[in-house]
């Protein structure tokens, strides 16, 4: 027998086993697991962004019994089970792919992704947009707005047009931010979407850059912090200049590293 099956199967078989015999398992519905599967959603964001292969597997695993969970959850009030559930992706599946499944021949990916939205659209979708969570991090949600609404070719021609709309973003922030307005909130908020937009013609995914920044800076400055501790010293008591002198160690330092 296949060992994914003979996997899969055991896992089913250990949801139901604490679902029936564990306390804490027994009380959960599907409102109680929302937070927690968000939480282990980004805890697999989190171990791609470090390319840590043993941890993208353990947090596999978790959403994995995530889902089997649900679907126990869903069997359990007569709404759908397992089965029903996974039979359903693979429909999908197959109907969205005709290029595999049917007679349609295809280009190359960006002709996928397009018969993708328009067989949505077929399947009873009132928007190209419905699809976009209204929950996803700003971020991300701007991309899939942006990849969604290119399906039916509402897209810039070239990447030099997306650029100079996004100087022509900064102008109109800058210039907000110069006389104060109530706009600069709106203005910077078409700023961002049009770097998004940018980020995204030339292949580079604006969430994941952002991430690398964001720990890049966390390493930094905590490196920073060890040494000033070191020294006996404390940065609430240090002026910017004598910080910026130990930031540009800890550049030094973590790029050798």
């Amino acid at each position: 027998m296949d060992k994914r099956l003979i996997a899969f199967e055991r896992l089913l078989t250990i949801m139901d086993e604490l679902r029936e015999q564990c306390p804490w398992d027994q009380k959960q519905t599907f409102e109680t697991l929302r937070n927690l599967t968000i939480e282990e959603t980004y805890e697999l964001a989190d171990a791609i962004t470090k390319n840590d292969l043993q941890e993208i597997k353990g947090e596999i695993g978790d959403l994995f019994l995530h889902m089997v969970f649900y679907s126990k959850l869903g069997s359990e009030v007569g709404a759908f089970d397992v089965t029903e559930v996974l039979n359903g992706i693979c429909d999908k599946l197959v109907h969205r792919h005709p290029h595999i499944y049917g007679d349609v021949t295809v280009s190359g990916e960006e002709e996928v992704k397009a018969n993708w939205e328009k067989l949505k659209l077929k399947e009873g979708k009132k928007s190209v947009l419905s699809g976009v969570p209204s929950s996803l991090p700003a971020l991300v949600k701007a991309t899939r707005i942006q990849e969604k609404v290119k399906g039916i070719g509402f897209e810039w021609d070239n990447k030099e047009d997306v650029w100079a709309k996004v100087k022509e973003e900064l102008a109109e922030f800058e210039a907000e931010v110069q006389l104060g307005s109530a706009k600069q909130e709106e203005e910077f908020g078409d700023l961002l979407f049009s770097l998004v937009n940018y980020a995204r013609f030339i292949n580079l995914s604006p969430e994941s850059a952002l991430s690398v920044t964001n720990q890049k800076f966390i390493t930094r400055f905590q490196w920073m912090e060890e040494e000033v501790n070191k020294e006996g010293k404390s940065l609430s008591e240090m002026s910017l200049e004598e910080m910026d002198v130990y930031w540009n160690r800890a550049k030094k330092a973590l790029r050798r590293e």
